[in-house]
């Protein structure tokens, strides 16, 4: 780890990739505690392989695969937010199929695009080290806009997080702010896509809000610890990656979910010891 600490204060590329860590942490705190508490992993994993179709379309006409992928997340987002709200019966199926579709635009548009793209796959399987300037001040502005809006619409979107009903009664509009919830959902998973890739994007939106929320159960100390968590695994892992000379994303995912399965094991074991204590303290106060 000494090497990677050392060549980080004299290599921009390994900064740039540090800056993209924390960005992405950000994002990834704060919406992935709302996917964790909503309980719609299956909804963004949608949202994220449907993806691969903007990201195959921009390449093949000669775009920013980034600004594909944008677009495409936005209008998947959309699409499954009017499937859930209005056709949940067929939710699961329809989700399906907008997930495999996506996939087979893009692939389609992949393969009739001349030439091997490295860009593409660092974008399918994750490389932070090749996070360009220019991508990582689109990520810069992507946290901006997701934060602004955020505080804007912070209550609103909490109401309809817990509890849409009641979300209702109040009078909010249910369908607006749970497709504005998933349009920000959309924007992290393009955030999360520079660092971990497609593939992997999914996993780390979700494990480091669900080992916050195995902690603390107040919304905005999960976020906070969330990102921290995010920021902790992201730097982490690429300094794991950089010392073994393996690939990047799939090193972040390893020593998230390791982290994942010691804090499932530690929380388990201070709720135990809890209850314990708390039968024991009962029995002396019951014999007393």
């Amino acid at each position: 780890m000494f090497e990677f600490l050392t060549a980080l204060t004299q290599q921009s590329f390994l900064q740039t990739a540090v800056y993209a860590g924390l960005l992405s942490s950000l994002a990834c705190g704060i919406m992935g505690t709302f996917v964790v508490l909503k309980r719609i992993g299956f909804l963004a994993g949608g949202i994220a392989h449907s993806v691969l179709a903007g990201m195959g379309a921009a390449l093949f006409f000669g775009f920013s695969p980034l600004l594909g992928a944008l677009i495409a997340a936005l209008v998947a987002a959309i699409l499954i937010g009017l499937i859930r709200l209005y056709w949940k019966t067929q939710e699961d199926t329809l989700i399906g199929a907008i997930w495999a579709v996506g996939m087979a635009i893009g692939i389609l548009f992949i393969s009739n695009t001349p030439g091997y793209t490295t860009d593409l796959m660092s974008y399918l399987f994750g490389n932070i080290l090749m996070v360009s300037q220019q991508n990582l001040w689109i990520m810069a502005l992507l946290d901006a806009a997701l934060l602004i809006t955020m505080l804007v619409f912070f209550r609103p979107l909490l109401a309809v997080a817990f509890d849409e009903e009641f979300a209702s009664l109040r009078g909010l509009s249910v369908s607006f702010f749970y497709l504005l919830l998933l349009v920000l959902v959309s924007v992290t998973v393009v955030l999360l896509i520079q660092v971990v890739g497609l593939i992997l994007v999914i996993a780390l939106l979700t494990i480091p809000a669900a080992i916050a929320g195995q902690f603390v159960y107040t919304l905005g100390r999960m976020m906070m610890l969330a990102t921290v968590f995010g920021a902790v695994f992201t730097v982490a892992g690429l300094g794991v990656s950089y010392q073994l000379d393996q690939p990047s994303g799939p090193v972040i995912i390893m020593v998230a979910s390791m982290a994942y399965i010691f804090a499932t094991i530690t929380s388990r074991a201070i709720k135990r010891g809890q209850v314990h204590k708390a039968k024991r303290e009962g029995h002396h106060e019951s014999r007393g």
